[in-house]
């Protein structure tokens, strides 16, 4: 295991070293360049060279990638244009905002999906399949946007029955340990500040749910109907083994694998920043951020986010291998 664990994370070198040079040759190559986007509208001709100079935009391509390679060790991805704050301090302070979100949209489309995708193998061709099958497909196909929306005009501006953006209610006083509201409030036992972390967080985590739900229904119905075509079920049911043995050992455990892999690639996306429903909810998360980061020019924000984000990604992507090698053993020799 020990051995699997290290060569899946030498993979991971290349793979970030081949991200900061197309980060880096992105960004210089965007209209205007760094030294436009940190002036503004104060990018004169004049201006313009003055800070390429200081920045030594002016030195050979490798020499400014090799500047760029050592902030990076050394965690220093400039100044946002945006606050004027450290882009580092931005990110953790936004992170466990976006945590929170997509572990709860993920959570979501798990607790619901599995069980969903299995019964509609388990009742294929019936009419529970074909709820399921039809549902999956208006998940993929329905816009995040169009669907936060919808839910925000619905339950909050109709109805309201839950707020309309945010992440708490402006100017309540809620518990800071972790950054993670809902868990703070609940190890701290303040349930008024845990009740409003959760009425803010029902909307944007199950429009964000959507499309991993309808996914992992898919998945997971394909990969039972799969097992239950094997040689070792059929063997398994013939032997006359219980029901609820047949499904925990033989097919539940096999056909989770490819789902296990789907649900770790899709959480790695939804943390990569859930820039739509961020904006539409004024969730304060890193996509939300990053949206506004764009049309300002925001070059050290963009770099230094994406490279954190894929960061992560990476790892969580590490923590998929390695849980799949623990339930198949096999996958440690490949």
């Amino acid at each position: 295991m020990l051995r699997f664990i290290v060569r899946r994370l030498l993979q991971l070198i290349p793979t970030l070293l081949g991200l900061s040079v197309l980060l880096f040759v992105w960004v210089h190559n965007l209209p205007g360049g760094p030294a436009a986007g940190l002036l503004g509208e104060r990018a004169t001709p004049e201006r313009v060279a003055q800070i390429e100079e200081s920045l030594g935009l002016n030195d050979p391509i490798w020499v400014q990638y090799g500047r760029f390679m050592q902030k990076l060790f050394q965690l220093d991805f400039g100044t946002s244009i945006q606050s004027g704050r450290p882009v580092l301090d931005e990110f953790l302070a936004r992170f466990p905002a976006t945590v929170e979100l997509s572990l709860t949209a993920i959570l979501i489309a798990v607790v619901v999906g599995i069980p969903l995708g299995y019964l509609a193998a388990r009742h294929r061709g019936r009419f529970l399949d074909f709820g399921a099958v039809t549902s999956s497909l208006l998940g993929i196909c329905i816009p995040v946007f169009f669907l936060a929306y919808l839910f925000k005009q619905i339950f909050s501006v109709w109805f309201g029955v839950f707020p309309s953006a945010g992440r708490v209610t402006a100017g309540l006083d809620t518990p800071n340990i972790t950054g993670l509201v809902v868990f703070d409030s609940l190890i701290s036992f303040d349930f008024v500040a845990l009740s409003d972390a959760l009425a803010h967080l029902v909307l944007p985590a199950v429009a964000l749910s959507s499309i991993p739900l309808a996914i992992i229904v898919r998945m997971t119905r394909a990969s039972v109907l799969e097992v239950l075509s094997e040689d070792y079920v059929r063997t398994a049911e013939s032997k006359g083994l219980r029901a609820s043995t047949i499904r925990g050992r033989h097919v539940l455990r096999n056909a989770m694998l490819p789902v296990i892999t789907t649900i770790g690639i899709l959480t790695g996306q939804l943390l990569s920043g859930a820039v739509l429903t961020e904006t539409v909810f004024a969730f304060p998360g890193i996509g939300s951020f990053l949206a506004t980061a764009i049309p300002t020019r925001d070059y050290s924000t963009l770099m230094g986010f994406i490279m954190l984000i894929a960061t992560f990604y990476v790892i969580i992507n590490l923590i998929v291998d390695i849980s799949y090698s623990i339930i198949d053993p096999r996958v440690r020799v490949s």
